[in-house]
C-alpha cells in the first residue's frame, strides 16, 4: 500500500522544570520498532499502521515521568499484538484502540499504589494511522492538530473543567485562554478504573499534517502560529524545533512536546480545497464532556487568508453588539451550574490527593 509518514519529534524540560514529564512514542506496528525521530523518520505505513502518541504526566516527585512513560510504551507493546493485519471495520479498530488505552490505564492505575507514586497519572492523545485512515484516541487535554492546506483544525476535543465552562457558555474563548483552574482536568489514566475514551476517525489526503501536542505548547504557541511555523519551515523537524523554541521563549514554564507527521503516497486521495475537515472526520466515540450544549456558534473550520473588502474591514472593526435578553437573563444561570461543577471537580481532586 502506497502510504507513506515522515515524522519528527521533539520534547524539551522548558525553563522552569527541573525534570521532563511528558513523553511520546512513535511506532512501526508491523516491527514493534520504536524511534526518537528527532530526525525526520519515513514509514511505510503497511498492514498493522504506525502508532503516534504523546503523553503528559501528572504526579510529582518524578511519578509523572514514570506515568506518562508508562502509558506510551503500554500502549506501543499492546497495539504491536493486536494491531489487525488488515483494515478492518471502524467498530473493530476503535476496541482495538480502546483494549490498549485500557491497558495502559490498568498499568498506571497499580503503579500508582506505591507509595512514593501516589496520584500520579498522564494525558494521552494518540493516532494509529490504519490505511488511509487515521484513529485519533483522547484522554486529558493533551492535543492533535490537522492541518490540511492552509486549514488548521484541533481533531481532539480537551477533557477539562475549562472546556466544560466553555461548552456551556459560562466562559468565553477569551475567558478560557487565562483561565486560572485550567490545569484542572475530567479524567487522567491511572487515576480512575473506567475511562471514558474519545475516539474519532479521519480520512487522510495526501499531504495532511498531523500534529500531537502536551499543554506545555498548546497553551503558549496559538493553533494560528502553529500552522505558520510548519509551513515556514524547511522541514518537519526544523517546525518541531522552532515550535519548542518559541513556547520557550515565552516563558517555558511547562514540559513542551511535540509529533509532526506529513502523509503521503499514491493511496491517499488528492486533497480538494472545496472539501472541508468535517466531510472527512468522524466522532466514533464521544468523550465524557459532549453532553454539554452551548449557544455560541462553533469556530469558523477553515484558517485560510482570504484578503478582505474595506466594507468587510470595517465590519469586522466594528464593536460587537449587546447581548440580546435572553442571552444575559441566561448568564446567572450558567454561572451557577459553573460553580456547582467546580465544586463538584474541586472534590474529586481532594479525594484523589488527600
Amino acid at each position: 500500500m502506497a502510504i507513506k509518514l515522515a515524522v519528527a519529534a521533539k520534547t524539551d524540560v522548558g525553563k522552569v522544570r527541573t525534570n521532563n514529564e511528558d513523553a511520546y512514542v512513535i511506532a512501526d506496528l508491523n516491527r514493534g520498532d520504536r524511534v526518537t525521530a528527532e530526525k525526520p523518520t519515513d514509514f511505510d505505513v503497511q498492514s498493522r499502521g504506525v502508532l503516534l502518541a504523546v503523553s503528559d504526566g501528572m504526579g510529582g516527585e518524578q511519578a509523572g515521568e514514570v506515568a506518562s512513560a508508562l502509558v506510551v510504551e503500554t500502549l506501543r507493546k499492546v497495539l504491536v499484538d493486536i494491531a489487525p493485519e488488515s483494515e478492518e471495520s471502524k467498530t473493530s479498530i476503535t476496541h482495538i484502540i480502546e483494549d490498549a488505552v485500557t491497558k495502559a490505564n490498568e498499568e498506571v492505575f497499580a503503579a500508582a499504589k506505591d507509595p512514593g507514586k501516589r496520584g500520579m497519572g498522564a494525558t494521552l492523545t494518540a493516532v494509529f494511522v490504519n490505511g488511509p485512515s487515521a484513529y485519533i484516541a483522547e484522554i486529558g487535554d493533551s492535543r492533535a492538530y490537522l492541518l490540511r492546506g492552509r486549514r488548521m483544525r484541533q481533531m481532539t476535543k480537551d477533557q477539562s473543567f475549562v472546556q466544560l465552562l466553555l461548552d456551556s457558555g459560562a466562559i468565553t474563548e477569551e475567558e478560557a485562554a487565562n483561565y486560572p483552574h485550567k490545569n484542572i482536568i475530567l479524567q487522567a489514566i491511572g487515576q480512575q478504573k473506567n475511562l471514558n475514551i474519545a475516539v474519532g476517525k479521519l480520512g487522510l489526503r495526501r499531504g495532511d499534517r498531523l500534529l500531537l501536542c502536551s499543554d506545555g505548547l498548546s497553551n503558549k504557541v496559538t493553533p494560528d502560529e502553529m500552522r505558520d511555523i510548519v509551513c515556514a519551515a524547511k522541514s518537519i523537524d526544523e517546525a518541531c524545533t522552532k515550535l519548542i523554541e518559541t513556547a520557550n521563549e515565552r516563558g517555558g514554564d511547562d514540559n513542551a512536546t511535540v509529533v509532526l507527521a506529513e502523509a503521503t503516497g499514491d493511496d491517499l486521495i488528492v486533497y480538494r480545497d472545496e472539501e472541508t475537515v468535517t466531510q472527512t472526520f468522524e466522532v466514533v466515540k464521544a468523550g465524557p464532556n459532549t453532553d454539554i450544549k452551548s449557544d455560541r456558534p462553533p469556530p469558523p473550520e477553515s484558517d485560510k487568508e482570504v484578503e478582505k473588502t474595506p466594507d468587510e474591514k470595517s465590519e469586522a472593526e466594528a464593536p460587537a453588539p449587546p447581548a440580546d435578553e435572553a442571552e444575559l437573563k441566561s448568564r446567572p444561570l450558567q454561572m451557577a451550574v459553573a460553580v456547582l461543577m467546580m465544586a463538584v471537580m474541586i472534590g474529586v481532586v481532594y479525594l484523589i490527593f488527600r
